[in-house]
């Protein structure tokens, strides 16, 4: 039930800080672009065979996707939810087949110049229909009750979301071979623990994170880490005892205990079995995360290695825009895309970094203060998933040119250069926009 509400001015009840935030960060991408791929024989910025060239046109044109969001009924997201998910997961279906491989990857549509990726627009479908799914019938998941009905209901709405999530990761990294894309629909868990998905299962999954880490590191540098693993299982332990519900304790405890000792015996064994490419990227994190293991610096940490040298050089204040030397040297790869923020760090320095690190932790804590905001089930849980997604590639893209996080190759949102990322990023947030603007008609 809905009620009028001067419809015919579209702006009405929109919040220009978000879209404040989103021109100053797509702009100070451009900007940075320009400065990466920047050279003196072409110094115009409007060069359309260049980098920064190409991304004003993806800057244009996504200003004019966030305008037709803006016009469009809000109800439409919520009717065609579905349809938009199959729809996309239909493109990521077919892309490794009639797409173009680029850079090892089968994940891209080729049309001239420009690319498309159909996984990048996974992202606000998978969003959509989780929403759909977690707002319809109140539905409350992995909410355990004391009838047994009850408890295989929830967790069979637990599984189904879930697999809204899993289908897309699936298939992304199975057909694609698109890692880094695959591992951000991870964050959409973050938004379902929101509407009800017991923390208990966010813990267990970050202590066996962790204990997986541990043991590899322990296998690298050959370290005696026993007691470190069994104060990660004690931990756990404990954890299990304080729950309130025995059924939920023991069932919990089991599979934890299971998949832990597995992962200790395994864990490394497993590890000496995965893709080359992918375990030299965890062999350099283990290097500079831990100090273990023998890493060629020219080689393996091709990436890594020099990104830190270039955030280093640009000390408190910075080189100066355009006047980055390790920037122009060219010896950090993708810096236009994956590693944009090491040109950051040097020309602009610590403090120009923690400008726009303020900048993205302000757009995703408002974007979550909007979300809380809403009356309607959809659009929160929409909210929290936009805040989600852009979370975690603002923490891993950052944690990866620093040596913290494996190098999975995603973007900054609204910062790195491509199209495809931009579009999806300003889908997500834009129809978050609409949605919050349309939240005076909805009485519930």
């Amino acid at each position: 039930m809905s009620r009028s509400r001067n419809t015919d001015n579209i702006f009405e009840n929109v919040d220009w800080l978000v879209i404040i935030l989103y021109l100053l960060l797509i702009f100070v991408g451009w900007a940075q672009i320009y400065s990466a791929a920047w050279y003196e024989a072409k110094p115009t910025i409007f060069d359309f065979h260049r980098e920064y060239g190409k991304q004003f046109i993806w800057i244009t044109t996504s200003m004019v996707l966030g305008f037709l969001i803006l016009i469009l009924e809000p109800g439409f997201w919520t009717i065609f939810s579905y349809g938009i998910y199959v729809f996309f997961l239909f493109l990521n279906l077919i892309v490794p087949f009639l797409g173009t491989k680029v850079k090892g990857s089968h994940s891209w549509f080729r049309v001239g110049e420009f690319g498309i990726q159909p996984a990048e627009f996974m992202k606000f479908a998978t969003n959509l229909a989780l929403a759909k799914f977690l707002s319809n019938a109140n539905l409350q998941v992995d909410k355990i009750e004391t009838r047994v009905t009850a408890i295989f209901r929830n967790y069979r709405n637990t599984f189904i979301a879930l697999g809204f999530i899993v289908l897309p990761l699936v298939v992304i990294k199975v057909l694609q071979d698109e890692t880094g894309l695959a591992i951000v629909f991870a964050a959409f868990i973050l938004s379902m623990y929101r509407e009800g998905l017991t923390v208990s299962l966010i813990i267990i999954g970050a202590v066996l994170g962790l204990l997986f880490i541990i043991s590899l590191a322990a296998f690298r540098g050959e370290w005696q880490t026993w007691p470190l693993q069994a104060s990660i299982l004690s931990l756990g332990l404990i954890y299990f005892m304080m729950m309130k519900r025995k059924f939920n304790r023991v069932m919990l405890l089991i599979l934890f205990l299971s998949v832990a000792s597995s992962i200790v015996k395994f864990g490394p064994k497993v590890y000496d079995h995965i893709p080359d490419h992918q375990r030299k990227r965890m062999d350099v994190f283990l290097y500079f995360a831990f100090g273990v293991g023998n890493v060629n610096l020219d080689k393996e940490a091709f990436n890594v290695d020099p990104s830190m040298t270039t955030i280093g050089c640009g000390g408190l204040t910075g080189t100066g825009f355009l006047e980055g030397a390790q920037t122009k040297s060219g010896l950090v790869p993708e810096q236009k895309t994956d590693f944009i923020f090491c040109t950051i760090g040097e020309e602009w320095g610590f403090l120009g970094a923690i400008v726009i690190i303020i900048l993205q932790v302000g757009l995703i804590l408002k974007l979550i203060f909007m979300a809380e905001r809403q009356r309607s089930d959809f659009s929160r849980v929409y909210g929290y998933g936009v805040a989600s997604v852009l979370f975690f590639h603002f923490l891993v893209n950052i944690g990866m040119t620093l040596g913290l996080i494996p190098v999975i190759g995603i973007p900054l949102p609204f910062i790195s250069y491509g199209g495809s990322s931009l579009w999806s990023f300003t889908i997500l947030v834009f129809i978050f926009i609409k949605l919050d603007a349309n939240r005076f008609a909805i009485l519930r």
